[in-house]
């Protein structure tokens, strides 16, 4: 895995770079109703796949910006541009390149970088995670009252808003307060460096959360969809999601039980 550590970092960086030289300096386009693209999201994947075919001619690759190569592989890189789209389109400085690696349909390489910060997430399977270098770990809040919550809230949101705000209504009165930034790559970074305690949202897309998600596991946290069980397959990833720092995951989970009793 070191060759392939290595093209992860300088694809994390070169699309870090793309993405920095055109903030503030480009609009945007709708795929969907709150679903933006821009010409940044296209520079950044761009980077990246000349990398990826550069390096690794035989992998395959899944994209978020109509990028997809697939040809049975053992290798899949999965890849966000920008994460967080929204965020960069209106220059709020919290959005993030996402990129993992999978092995015959097992994470063992992720990376998340903030063009804005800097601040770069790597982790690799077993061998713990990183931000800027230095070894992470998830917070150690044992209890659901005393946590600080981070959620998102999915592109269909206006067709199941009455859903929506009940869930989160259940969450804020169960905990010490929610926030909603932008970046789900970068919100389960930040619960992996214990800068929050628990996340969860629904109708995510694999490129959203796979890279977040190994380097969650790799600093100690855990990972569920909303019945409490692990992903079979890389499809199913962010469909539903519960992330926290293990200590309070049963206790959102009851939480989302009584939201939606069909779990």
């Amino acid at each position: 895995m070191k060759k392939e550590l290595a093209v992860l970092q300088a694809c994390l960086q070169t699309a870090a770079q793309a993405v920095r030289r055109r903030f503030g300096k480009v609009g945007y386009e709708l795929k969907g109703k709150a679903n933006l693209v821009t010409s940044a999201d296209v520079a950044s994947q761009k980077a990246i796949l000349t990398l990826l075919r550069k390096n690794f001619p035989t992998h395959d690759y899944l994209a978020e910006e109509n990028g997809t190569k697939q040809t049975g592989s053992d290798y899949l890189w999965v890849i966000d541009p920008i994460d967080g789209t929204t965020n960069f389109a209106h220059t709020f400085p919290q959005c993030s390149v996402s990129i993992a690696l999978f092995y015959k349909n097992e994470p063992v390489l992720g990376g998340v970088i903030n063009p804005a910060t800097g601040e770069t997430f790597l982790a690799q399977k077993g061998k713990g995670a990183t931000l800027n270098g230095k070894k992470i770990h998830v917070s150690k809040t044992p209890r659901l009252d005393q946590s600080l919550l981070i959620t998102g809230f999915p592109y269909d949101r206006f067709t199941r808003m009455p859903q929506l705000l009940n869930r989160f209504g259940a969450f804020l009165n169960a905990c010490h307060d929610v926030r909603r930034l932008g970046s789900a790559a970068l919100d389960l970074c930040w619960l992996a460096a214990g800068r929050a305690d628990g996340y969860w949202e629904d109708a995510l897309n694999p490129w959203d959360v796979s890279a977040g998600i190994l380097i969650l596991q790799e600093a100690g946290g855990k990972v569920t969809d909303f019945s409490g069980k692990k992903y079979k397959n890389i499809a199913a990833y962010g469909r539903t999601l519960v992330a926290t720092n293990g200590k309070i995951h049963n206790q959102m989970l009851a939480v989302l039980r009584q939201t939606e009793p069909r779990l």
